[in-house]
């Protein structure tokens, strides 16, 4: 598993690949990782048609391992890949502020009319309808996914809904739990400084090289 050399980062919803351009140079410059950014339409595309287009995407590579980044819906779009691709090429997965065992601030978009069009097809099936624990913890027993969870409380799900316990503005981190999970770790970070964080990108290279985070001062 330490020979993969090659890490795909995948956005969140309303974004683009660009958006991990931060954790890719810090991937690059720190560990020598080779890193694509994956982009993929988070609204219009359906969930299965966005695995679909991640797992061809690693296919036109010719890698044979690889490992994964995904940032939010970016996670759930990874674990819907390997859940639907049990010849998909082998890796680790760490998933960062993902939803994967709901989200109240979707739940609630999902009954206002307006924020339909908002919310996309990917947001509704992977997330609101069925969320990624039902249908992607048998993904945990073929390889190792870990999950990065944040408990800075600042971001627009704050504006939709009342959060129960820690959370990140956005998601909390009770809905960051996936059965199976090799490792979980809360860090005090938002949704959105996620992306910009060097102690988010060291705990998540350290889980692409051990299959655990660190547990020290960070």
């Amino acid at each position: 598993m330490n020979s993969i050399s090659t890490v795909i980062c995948i956005h969140g919803i309303w974004s683009h690949g660009v958006s991990m351009y931060l954790i890719k140079r810090r991937l690059e410059k720190e560990y020598g990782y080779q890193v694509l950014l994956f982009s993929y339409p988070s609204v219009r595309g359906t969930l299965d048609e966005n695995a679909d287009s991640l797992s061809q995407f690693i296919d036109d590579q010719g890698l044979d391992g690889v490992h994964i980044i995904g940032h939010s819906l970016g996670g759930v779009i990874a674990l819907r890949m390997l859940a639907n691709d049990n010849d998909a090429a082998p890796g680790r997965v760490v998933c960062v502020g993902s939803p994967l065992t709901g989200s109240r601030a979707a739940a609630f978009l999902s009954t206002q009319d307006w924020a339909e069009p908002f919310l996309g097809h990917s947001l509704s099936a992977g997330v609101v309808k069925k969320a990624a624990n039902e249908w992607a913890s048998h993904v945990c027993v073929q390889r190792d996914v870990g999950v990065i969870a944040g408990t800075s409380p600042y971001g627009a799900g704050r504006l939709v809904t009342k959060f129960d316990g820690e959370n990140d503005g956005s998601v909390a981190v009770s809905e960051t739990q996936l059965d199976g999970a090799r490792d979980h770790i809360c860090m005090n970070v938002s949704h959105k400084s996620m992306l910009v964080s060097s102690d988010v990108v060291d705990q998540a290279a350290a889980f692409l090289k051990r299959g655990e985070f660190l547990r020290d001062d960070l």
